[in-house]
């Protein structure tokens, strides 16, 4: 027989926001760049830190989110002869960016319905004061482990295995919501549930479904 959900694990960018490809072409709009160079600047910073994710070298981190955009920009300069000084993308990456209230909505309820309830999110150090504005945990989340704290992120079992710790809940009975499939993935290799994120609605009506509700 199954064993019942207890524990509901949200990622944050992506599921509890629009998705980054549309906050990505906010930002360029807003910046005057072109999508195209700035993806080619950022692949290339990436590949040089021996991984093909484009966030690992910042939410683990390996380097300052000021060293990074230093890296990119010297890349728009020689490779694309654009100059972009920023010298964070914090503020403008965050700004105005909108909130998904009906998934965040949706885990306020199972929270009053006694799951258990916890953001489990890749996360940049310089961005953590900006995600805690644009969406408060207190009363939403019964913990919240982020990549640059834990010293592990996902996909790797560790952070999964830090999360059922800290939850008390087993892996089998704790599921987790993420709009990358790799993400899913290595939730389902570390023995939890999981469901692909793509949009409010069907995440909810897939989350009922293993709720039975």
């Amino acid at each position: 027989m199954t064993q019942p959900v207890l524990a509901v694990w949200t990622d944050f960018g992506g599921v509890l926001t629009p998705p980054i490809s549309h906050t990505l072409a906010v930002f360029c709009e807003r910046q005057g760049v072109a999508q195209e160079p700035l993806i080619d600047a950022i692949l290339k910073v990436t590949a040089s830190y021996g991984t093909d994710d484009v966030m690992l070298p910042i939410d683990t981190p390996l380097v300052t989110e000021q060293e990074w955009l230093a890296q990119i920009g010297e890349l728009l300069r020689d490779d694309h002869g654009i100059d972009m000084h920023m010298t964070t993308l914090a503020d403008a990456w965050f700004d105005g960016r909108e909130l998904n209230k009906e998934w965040a909505d949706r885990l306020r309820e199972l929270r009053s319905e006694g799951l258990f309830v916890g953001l489990l999110s890749n996360m940049v150090p310089a961005w953590d004061a900006h995600w805690r504005r644009m969406l408060n945990p207190e009363g939403l989340f019964d913990d919240v482990v982020l990549s640059f704290e834990v010293g592990h992120r996902k996909p790797a079992r560790e952070i999964f295995d830090l999360a059922v710790e800290r939850s008390g809940i087993p892996a089998a009975q704790s599921l987790f919501v993420d709009d990358l499939a790799k993400n899913c993935d290595g939730a389902e290799a570390a023995g939890w549930r999981a469901i692909h994120f793509t949009d409010a609605q069907t995440a909810i009506k897939a989350l009922n479904e293993q709720l039975g509700v």
